[in-house]
């Protein structure tokens, strides 16, 4: 009986396909597989990866392997103007002349590159560059490729100091094993889109949610939180003084703040309403929750005084804002219908809270509370400031509400 023959591309090739049906994510992979080229003899030094990201902060993301330097990844952020490094790359070139594999023997000392990164590399040391190109998406026939907007996919480059640069069966190693080192990489970063885009557009609690798979319409959950109803003033007015995309900049920039200072006190944001924001606090403990939204509120109120001051100074448009708390059981979960979801919140605290929200211009008050978050926060060293019994639109019985009180001080 003959013995079967090693096979490094077979075993390189069920390694990356058991590793993307676990799930492993990009950069341990990528890691990995560095690891699994060295045991294999591949005298790597130096691994680049290049891959699009669907996020709306970073375009790409790049992963680096360095044989003395370890493992490392950079978000690439959106600019206007393209760096000038990545236009003198050799995967820019690869892009703009369609070129899906592109290798360089370095090594020689009167070899002069026409990349500045080959040239670093080979003052480095290293001998041979290959670089490959794989889409995940089919191209556009007869569509010329944009090396500005790539399509999804990946770029690699593989770097060696061997003596003579890599081997042939070194690169029919890195070549073989390419489509499923592809495969591996797309499920992982379909993953990882999935679950940067359910967190930026549902919220990060929604989000995981969704992808644990509460995805069925009708599904809810009833929780004690915090409810908390964020509305910035006079938008009406300004949307017809100011230019779109002037309103719009002073959208983002309060709703940032408003945002940041949600999270960091444990909240969640669920959803964004024209000029308004609703969020919600619902920590393991009711007391804790409350205290959570107070300081939040502090914290906010403070906030965006400092920033309506810098941009005065700026001269450009601000405002000021309207919040409104308040403490009940809530229904969270899956609404709407079979094409068109929205995981949301519903239920008599949450309508209590928009009335609550409508008071702010005959209270005089920028901040409103209600008696049941007050009740639930317990001890508070915030000053709470009752402001009288109100008949709420909607609400049977007449609810006392209050406020903060901030000292001169």
């Amino acid at each position: 009986m003959d013995t079967p023959q090693p096979n490094p591309v077979k075993d390189l090739i069920d390694w990356l396909l058991a590793r993307g049906l676990e799930g492993t994510q990009q950069g341990a992979l990528l890691e990995s597989y560095c690891e699994q080229l060295i045991a294999m003899g591949v005298p790597l030094i130096r691994l680049h990866v290049a891959q699009r990201a669907f996020h709306p902060e970073y375009g790409g993301l790049g992963f680096d392997w360095l044989r003395d330097g370890g493992f490392s990844d950079e978000h690439y952020a959106y600019t206007e103007t393209p760096r000038q490094r990545w236009v003198v790359s050799p995967f820019y070139m690869m892009l703009r002349e369609a070129k899906w594999e592109y290798r360089e023997r370095i090594g020689e000392p009167d070899h002069h590159s026409s990349f500045p990164l080959l040239q670093e590399l080979q003052e480095q040391g290293a001998t041979d560059y290959l670089a490959s190109a794989v889409l995940f998406q089919r191209p556009e026939p007869d569509q010329p490729m944009d090396p500005h907007d790539t399509p999804e996919g990946m770029l690699i480059s593989w770097v060696t100091d061997a003596p003579g640069g890599f081997r042939e069966d070194h690169v029919a190693l890195l070549r073989g094993s390419l489509p499923a080192l592809g495969l591996a990489l797309k499920s992982a970063s379909n993953r990882k889109m999935a679950r940067d885009l359910m967190q930026v557009y549902l919220g990060r609690d929604a989000g995981k949610r969704v992808l644990s798979g509460e995805i069925r319409r009708g599904s809810l959950r009833s929780l004690d939180a915090v409810i908390c109803l964020f509305d910035l003033k006079g938008f009406t007015v300004m949307t017809e003084q100011y230019p779109g995309p002037v309103v719009v900049e002073m959208l983002n920039d309060y709703f940032a703040l408003a945002v940041e200072t949600v999270r960091r006190h444990g909240g969640h944001v669920l959803k964004f309403m024209g000029d308004g924001m609703l969020a919600m606090f619902d920590h393991d403990d009711a007391s804790e929750a409350a205290s959570a939204a107070l300081d939040a509120a502090v914290d906010l109120a403070e906030g965006m005084q400092r920033r309506s001051t810098d941009r005065a100074a700026r001269g450009v448009p601000q405002t000021g804002f309207s919040l409104a708390l308040h403490a009940g059981e809530i229904l969270y979960g899956n609404i709407g219908a079979d094409s068109r979801l929205d995981f949301t919140v519903i239920g008599a605290a949450v309508n209590q809270t928009a009335r609550m929200g409508s008071m702010h211009a005959a209270l005089g008050r920028d901040i409103v509370i209600s008696q049941a978050l007050v009740d639930a926060a317990r001890a508070t060293p915030h000053d709470v400031v009752a402001l009288g019994r109100y008949m709420l639109r909607g609400v049977s019985e007449p609810q006392t509400l209050y406020t903060l009180y901030f000292s001169e001080n």
